[in-house]
């Protein structure tokens, strides 16, 4: 894996090919995700999105292909995963290095409504808390690529809509690129520049979201995109 310089943190892949026992997970995949651009990325459950997000995390080899990230990364996965012995400002800070290490994490935890929260113990937080957590570990870093892994995946309806709304307000305040995996068509619609559907790893549709925000259900061409991108995950509305 190569990096690009801090100032570009536009990713780039080209030929990505990933196998498991001689099947190939991702397939010549060539993407790329501009300087601040909000990605979605759907598709069924085996068509290469989580082993595209451990790629570009580093957490997977690059054997065949070509990918650029930026050097500072984060990633949100779909479990919060704090340490319980920890309290939650120490949570955000792990591994951070600097004096001012309680200071940032205070700011970030402020800045995801959980200013109030800092000395709780994680056993304590709702699930929604826990995710903002999470999201606050993440962008203490002030990363110039944040990946998000289903992130909303395990939380309740309005709970899931109001931390769609609050990473919507975060990213358009901080602009780094975003790469957000999901399987809700609407959750794509509501927070991308661009969703991509994958199949079999390779892609099948890219959609350009050309729609203002913040979004709305009954926006025009909110319909006619959902449509499209259901069409592309094979299922078709019946009324």
């Amino acid at each position: 894996m190569s990096y690009e310089r801090p100032a570009e943190p536009a990713i780039r892949i080209e030929g990505l090919t990933r196998r498991f026992g001689g099947n190939a997970v991702l397939d010549r995949l060539d993407l790329r995700i501009g300087p601040g651009e909000f990605l979605a990325l759907l598709g069924r459950s085996g068509s290469g999105k989580t082993t595209l997000l451990r790629t570009l995390a580093g957490l997977d080899p690059v054997e065949e292909g070509e990918v650029l990230v930026p050097r500072n990364v984060a990633v949100v996965f779909q479990e919060s995963r704090l340490l319980p012995w920890r309290r939650v400002w120490e949570n955000v800070t792990l591994g951070l290095p600097g004096r001012d290490a309680r200071d940032r994490a205070v700011a970030a935890l402020e800045e995801v409504g959980l200013g109030h929260r800092l000395e709780a113990w994680p056993l304590t937080l709702s699930g929604g808390e826990a995710q903002r957590v999470g999201i606050a570990r993440a962008l203490v870093r002030e990363p110039e690529f944040l990946m998000l892994d289903e992130p909303f995946a395990s939380l309740d309806a309005l709970t899931r809509l109001r931390m769609q709304a609050m990473v919507g307000r975060l990213w358009q305040k901080r602009r780094c690129a975003v790469l957000l995996v999901t399987h809700d068509v609407d959750e794509a619609l509501l927070l991308g520049d661009r969703a991509v559907v994958l199949d079999s790893g390779r892609i099948r549709t890219e959609l350009p979201v050309a729609l203002d925000r913040p979004r709305r259900h009954d926006d025009p061409g909110f319909a006619p995109a959902r449509r499209a991108l259901l069409a592309a995950l094979d299922v078709h509305e019946t009324v």
